[in-house]
């Protein structure tokens, strides 16, 4: 148990004796002095040590890992199945990289190592670009601002507020912003993992950076243009994009077992979704005279797989031969929502088609697209005009 003695100079001096164990600190603050030794006593229920176990046993990436995973089940959030899929899969590529190891050079090699296996920019974005260097910087305005506040202050239902207050006063530069909200969210969810505070008032913050999607639609003038200058392989990717409303990383792996005329399907990489679509006219007719040089459907002129970075690079150079810009590979996921509105798919028919989920479908169409799009308005009325005469 812990005991309290006030000094002299009228800081408190705290002693916590436990198991045999014995440690002394001295605060300012009683307040912050029980704080601590709450923190001290359940270190040594843990360990039995008063050091915590991410000090004492933590040499590898690995043993991070493994720590993390205690810790959710310690407080009876245990990883679900795909968080406990990627820990594995981290695990298994990185588990025995010492920490101190764990630089620039080994993430991004292991990037590129996922990149090749399909995963998105999307998926590595958060993770790989935050290196060691990054994650300090932030941690030192975070230091900075917060550096002398009570734990007891974060239990204060206004310290969001304050928090807040301080993210946005990075607003002119919102993703410096949210990275900088993303980084103090994980300092706090590992506290309160480890039981030091009970709520993380940084949960659920939102973003402060929102991309602009209303110009991020692929017009037929665009697609034609692509069309006119691509090699045999791109257009068939883009044609294959148009019509299914896939991510690249999917369609990249998709194997000819895939498709059986008239239907294509597949298991989605982001959430394991099952798709089975018809494949439109000319998707069809593209698919079924395209030579089968392998067991997948896209490949690089060479007849082989198709890396990331490899169709990245040869997509960029088709589109600037086109004269595109400011448009993505991705964009065409969301083109094909639009296109399969506009020829008046309603939402559960463009979700079986892309794998969207009903909610994601109604987003798209609601927040980006269609409130700016004459030719849904045009079909709209189209629709009236036959119905009425009024």
């Amino acid at each position: 148990m812990a005991t309290f003695t006030q000094l002299g100079s009228g800081n408190w001096r705290v002693q916590v004796r436990r198991k045999n164990r014995y440690v002394a600190e001295t605060f300012r603050r009683r307040k912050d002095g029980e704080e601590w030794a709450l923190e001290m006593e359940r270190n040594i229920d843990r360990n039995g040590s008063f050091k915590p176990r991410a000090v004492r046993n933590v040499r590898t990436f690995g043993d991070l890992i493994d720590l993390h995973d205690e810790d959710m089940r310690e407080v009876g959030k245990p990883p679900r199945r795909s968080k406990a899929a990627v820990m594995a899969s981290l695990k298994a590529e990185l588990g025995s990289v010492k920490l101190l190891a764990l630089n620039r050079e080994r993430l991004i090699e292991f990037g590129r190592k996922r990149a090749k296996q399909g995963a998105g920019p999307a998926t590595l974005a958060i993770d790989l670009s935050f290196t060691r260097r990054d994650y300090l910087r932030y941690i030192k305005l975070i230091e900075d601002e917060f550096g002398d506040l009570p734990i007891a202050a974060l239990a204060d239902r206004r310290i969001r507020g304050d928090f807040k207050s301080w993210r946005d006063k990075y607003a002119n530069t919102p993703r410096k912003a949210d990275l900088a909200w993303t980084v103090l969210a994980r300092i706090l969810s590992f506290a309160k993992d480890r039981g030091i505070i009970t709520t993380n008032p940084c949960e659920r913050g939102g973003r402060l950076y929102v991309a602009d999607r209303k110009d991020k639609i692929w017009t037929e003038q665009d697609i034609a243009a692509v069309l006119a200058v691509a090699s045999s392989e791109i257009q068939l990717a883009l044609i294959l994009a148009l019509w299914s409303g896939q991510r690249q990383g999917d369609l990249l792996r998709l194997p000819w077992s895939a498709y059986a005329s008239p239907y294509i399907r597949l298991r989605q990489s982001k959430g394991g979704r099952r798709v089975a679509m018809p494949a439109g006219g000319p998707l069809r007719a593209l698919l079924d005279t395209t030579e089968r040089r392998g067991p997948l459907i896209l490949t690089n002129t060479l007849g082989r797989p198709w890396t990331s970075d490899g169709f990245r690079t040869s997509w960029a150079k088709a589109c600037e031969r086109a004269g595109i810009s400011g448009l993505t590979f991705h964009d065409l996921r969301g083109t094909a929502v639009v296109r399969l509105a506009i020829a008046g798919a309603s939402v559960p028919q463009i979700a079986a088609v892309t794998g969207h989920s009903l909610k994601d479908v109604e987003a798209i169409l609601d927040a980006h697209y269609l409130g700016r799009d004459i030719q849904l308005a045009e079909a709209a009325v189209l629709k009236l005009e036959a119905r009425t005469k009024l």
